[in-house]
């Protein structure tokens, strides 16, 4: 409540105010010098002028919309003209928002919901959530919107950095979202680090230590330069990706669940040392020169052409990882979607060129079963979202992985 009295010529204003605990200053007028209690409220705006002598009636107007009003404070008495200056005297407001966080299955996950600012973004709910829970670091959330009885379809994903308001449909003081526990997570540093790591370590056991006594052999062990030849490109590739990890990529998301570093550890590890075991073995009967030489110059090259790659695909993606999709565009990307994936590939066939094992052969083809489906999958997601329409660019039409045969 605002009320008006004139004293001495000078005009006196005595405030009920209603607020929260904040005030901050706002620009008021050519002078800038106004202040605004921030109020509960749709909109509330106050206009006032100095008044004098001669014009001793000037007491302004207020008006007042939807109030909400929070706590009740002492009368405050301010002179108008120290208050309000020669300008107008406006208050910043913002409305509140109830937001209903319930399972897939429809139970309530927070009980009585979750009050926040009508201004508050999706991560703002997701703290709120670990402050009222604990458990649920907004790593490990889910957030998104409900689907409708009889609907086919993905839910729609809400995206962190944008404002709950903007996935209010119709209402805009309340909003419910399904949540999802995604399990304990990890960075993707950590989980690349560690899956890399292993191999990396694993394989110069082989090479320096007498491990193969405790497999049965005692007979006296020959070292062939292509072994070597193999320690030395094989420790490269895994300190390559280490450093790739941590300098080059950019993720598209924070984490990973924490059961992928089992899985993928599990996968890097078991096959370096499948590996290692087989090149290393005192009875391995290495290639001829010739076809080591070809072997392994062609994997270096195919290795310093992935670095380019991923060079290219950091480029692509801005420094926080929410650039969005886009076309690769340029060297080997003009011609091949996944042209990473592609130079992944021929780096693991040049190795088995010049070592010729059944092992390192297995992982080739592995390997490139994984990462085709990845391919294929990308592929048809990039063909999806630049589809022509709408003002949207056309994908162009690229081999999607191993040109000439896919």
């Amino acid at each position: 409540m605002v009320g008006c009295e004139r004293s001495g010529g000078t005009c006196f204003f005595s405030f009920h105010v209603f607020f929260p605990n904040q005030c901050k200053r706002v620009e008021q007028g050519p002078e800038k010098d106004g202040l605004a209690l921030l109020l509960p409220t749709r909109s509330l705006y106050y206009s006032s002028h100095k008044t004098t002598e001669s014009d001793p009636n000037k007491y302004g107007s207020c008006c007042l919309c939807s109030p909400s009003l929070i706590r009740i404070c002492p009368p405050i008495s301010l002179p108008c003209s120290s208050l309000f200056g020669r300008g107008g005297f406006s208050f910043e407001t913002s409305g509140a928002m109830k937001v209903t966080v319930v399972s897939r299955s429809g139970r309530e996950i927070i009980k009585g919901g979750i009050e926040l600012k009508d201004s508050a973004t999706v991560s703002d709910l997701q703290d709120a959530i670990h402050a009222r829970t604990k458990k649920y670091h907004p790593s490990r959330q889910r957030l998104t919107l409900p689907m409708p009885p009889r609907t086919q379809g993905k839910p729609v994903v809400l995206n962190p950095k944008k404002r709950l308001a903007e996935y209010c449909d119709g209402d805009a003081s309340s909003l419910t979202v399904v949540f999802k526990d995604l399990g304990m997570q990890v960075s993707y540093s950590t989980l690349f680090f560690w899956e890399y790591l292993g191999p990396l370590i694993i394989y110069p056991i082989f090479y320096y230590f007498p491990v193969y006594k405790y497999f049965g052999y005692e007979g006296e062990r020959v070292t062939h330069p292509v072994q070597t030849y193999a320690m030395y490109y094989w420790c490269f590739h895994y300190f390559k990706r280490i450093m790739e990890t941590f300098f080059v990529h950019r993720f598209s998301h924070a984490t990973s669940p924490l059961s992928n570093v089992f899985r993928n550890c599990a996968y890097y590890w078991t096959f370096g040392t499948y590996i290692a075991y087989y090149v290393n073995h005192p009875l391995y009967t290495p290639v001829s020169d010739l076809q080591m030489k070809i072997g392994f110059g062609f994997g270096l090259i195919c290795q310093v052409l992935n670095f380019y790659c991923h060079i290219l695909l950091r480029n692509l993606r801005s420094t926080d990882g929410s650039g969005g999709y886009q076309i690769p565009r340029g060297f080997l990307f003009n011609i091949v979607t996944c042209a990473n994936y592609t130079t992944e590939i021929h780096q693991w066939l040049g190795f088995n060129i010049a070592m010729q094992t059944v092992a390192g052969y297995v992982f080739l083809v592995v390997a490139a079963l994984i990462m085709t489906n990845w391919a294929l999958a990308k592929h048809r997601r990039l063909k999806k979202i630049f589809d022509g329409k709408e003002g949207r660019p056309k994908y162009p039409r690229r081999w999607v992985i191993l040109p000439p045969f896919l």
